[in-house]
């Protein structure tokens, strides 16, 4: 990989967005083989006389190791942020400060949780709403309660589709009623069905 795109970010942390900042920065860092010198504070040891290249070159590696994480981290934060971590030596100490600093605390998750399932709970289907994009809402606001750690299943997802979805749509369910236990439809299928209906109706 080129050594320009250490300096281009998977997403920036500007102290809200922690949680998808940290799993984005994660696997950049592993794409780049420099997940180890953020992960963990390894020790360089200095080359013994008379090293041979192989000795040397790995050496090397380690070494540029820790100061390529430390620019990725460098580059993946706000200015504000940069200004507070720009004199910390090692990536590990950076990535340590930033986890502590800006991953909140377990009251504060379980507020933010807590006000996304209020969220998913008042979400209604409109008369105008494709089924598609109805369902990527629903999906948006479980896939946040997911980064907070908190399970989210999609069984609920499909349970709040069904006792939400408008008028119109009574006979694709008494349809799906009789072919499967819509306590075991999966979503993946019940959106097809849904879908495939909507299509049905555009086409007459």
């Amino acid at each position: 990989m080129e050594e320009s795109s250490l300096t281009v970010a998977p997403s920036i942390l500007n102290g809200d967005n922690y949680e998808t900042w940290a799993v984005r920065m994660t696997v950049h860092l592993q794409a780049l083989d420099v997940w180890e010198a953020a992960e963990e504070n390894y020790e360089v040891p200095s080359l013994e006389a008379n090293p041979n290249v192989a000795q040397m070159k790995l050496h090397k590696e380690r070494k540029t190791r820790k100061a390529k994480a430390k620019a990725c981290l460098f580059a993946a934060v706000s200015p504000s942020i940069f200004i507070k971590i720009m004199k910390i030596d090692l990536g590990t100490e950076i990535w340590e400060y930033l986890k502590e600093g800006y991953k909140g605390d377990e009251r504060i998750k379980n507020m933010q949780v807590m006000n996304l399932i209020r969220e998913f709970e008042m979400k209604k289907m409109k008369e105008s709403d494709a089924v598609k994009i109805y369902a990527t809402q629903l999906l948006s606001i479980a896939d946040k309660v997911r980064l907070l750690g908190k399970e989210f299943s999609n069984e609920k997802i499909v349970q709040k589709i069904l006792v939400t979805l408008p008028e119109k749509y009574e006979a694709t369910i008494s349809s799906l009623e009789n072919s499967n236990d819509l306590s075991t439809i999966n979503l993946t299928e019940l959106l097809h069905s849904l879908e495939a209906m909507e299509q049905r109706r555009l086409m007459r």
